[in-house]
């Protein structure tokens, strides 16, 4: 009888053992309030929870066909490493990021120097000068874009060539990377190479299917948001004190980049810096940017760097606090054709224009196409007097706002 009875609790308990294994999460519960280390390939789904930190020791990667979820309120700190092994979290084809934060509680990627605790919005030891600290977030999907020799997919910048991972390109327009919504990056963009960091967030070949709203990139050492090719549309951006460009979009992105406000810092370079394709003609297509804010902070960087032969339609932009000979600049042979043609068109601009600045001179290397630009802009003489630019009220959740910097 003791035997039998034996034998029953046995196969009740390996049943038990049977049923916890084969949870969609099996992410073992850690200690509430103890930092949690994170490496290498994400290959189960998993929860990261607010109630501990999440360090980053290099690059991880969340694998094809898995779901990492980021509770709101999370905070996340990459590790410095050099070169190859600078920390980032990388969001590979077939992966899906669901990272929705709230206003009340943002999730925040950060380094491991800042002293920012669970339940915290900000630390108290980095400002937005301390830039290239660790990596970044880097989202790979598989939606069309345009390289040289048409390929369809390419290795993203900030990932080494010899890694498995990192390829991003497609045939799917609609591809589903997940949803970001209420995030702050902070202090990213370490160098992995000569001319080759980690932007703030990149996207890579991302589908329309994909959710990107409420993003704030603070002191990156390149780029806030860098976009190549895809088609995910993003709305209310915040990009503060970018080492390079507040916002980039390369490879025929095809989205609508919707309610962005950059504030340069004073070692950025351009507001915007938009290309056009890579490849052939055949993979050309437009991209629309709205309802944009730039405070150039007296920044002598171009505010606009139209380049490649882009195809896009600029409109409800607003600029101010523009440096010495920073213009909107028409940047080759292939751009001045498109703005000729009708296919880089300019909507309801306004600026703030230095003493001495008028709005035909404000335009640079239009080739003789300058009232395409000055028909659809106005000169203003203050911000309390804009009609057009970004909704910045949607922004009162950000860390830019909690340190007055706009």
């Amino acid at each position: 009888m003791k035997k039998k009875l034996f034998f029953a609790l046995a196969i009740v308990s390996l049943g038990v053992t049977l049923s916890c294994s084969t949870s969609d999460d099996p992410t073992p519960k850690p200690e509430p309030g103890k930092d949690v280390e994170k490496s290498g390939l994400l290959t189960a789904n998993e929860t990261w929870t607010a109630g501990n930190i999440y360090i980053l020791k290099g690059k991880v990667v969340v694998a094809e066909g898995t779901t990492l979820t980021i509770e709101p309120g999370t905070i996340i700190k990459g590790a410095q490493g050099t070169e190859a092994n600078a920390s980032a979290l990388v969001v590979d084809q077939g992966a899906k990021l669901i990272a929705n934060g709230t206003a009340d509680k943002p999730i925040i990627f950060t380094s491991i120097d800042d002293n920012i605790k669970v339940g915290q919005k900000a630390g108290t030891n980095l400002t937005e000068a301390n830039t290239g600290l660790w990596g970044g977030v880097i989202v790979l999907g598989n939606a069309p874009i345009s390289v040289a020799g048409d390929v369809k997919t390419k290795q993203i910048e900030g990932i080494p060539a010899n890694e498995s991972y990192g390829q991003y390109g497609g045939t799917n327009a609609a591809d589903n990377s997940g949803s970001l919504k209420y995030i702050s990056i902070r202090h990213g963009g370490i160098t992995i190479g000569q001319d080759n960091e980690i932007n703030g967030l990149t996207l890579g070949g991302v589908g329309s299917g994909t959710v990107i709203e409420n993003i704030e990139i603070v002191g990156n050492q390149d780029d806030g948001i860098e976009w190549f090719g895809g088609s995910v549309n993003a709305t209310n951006l915040l990009t503060w004190a970018a080492g390079d460009d507040g916002l980039d979009v390369d490879q025929s992105y095809s989205g609508t980049i919707k309610n962005a406000l950059v504030i340069k810092g004073k070692d950025s370079d351009s507001a915007l810096e938009l290309d056009g394709p890579e490849g052939s003609k055949a993979t050309e297509k437009g991209f629309t940017m709205e309802n944009i804010t730039i405070n150039n902070n007296n920044n002598t960087s171009k505010i606009a760097d139209l380049r490649d032969g882009l195809i896009a339609n600029l409109k409800n932009i607003l600029v101010y606090n523009i440096g010495t000979g920073s213009t909107v600049k028409v940047n080759g042979a292939d751009s001045q054709a498109e703005l000729k043609a009708g296919r880089i068109t300019f909507s309801n601009w306004e600026a703030v224009l230095p003493q001495g600045l008028t709005l035909d001179k404000f335009i640079d290397g239009a080739n003789g196409e300058e009232a395409k630009f000055v028909s659809n802009a106005k000169a203003i003489t203050a911000v309390a007097d804009a009609k057009t630019g970004a909704n910045v009220s949607v922004f009162g959740w950000t860390y830019a706002k909690s340190k007055n910097a706009f």
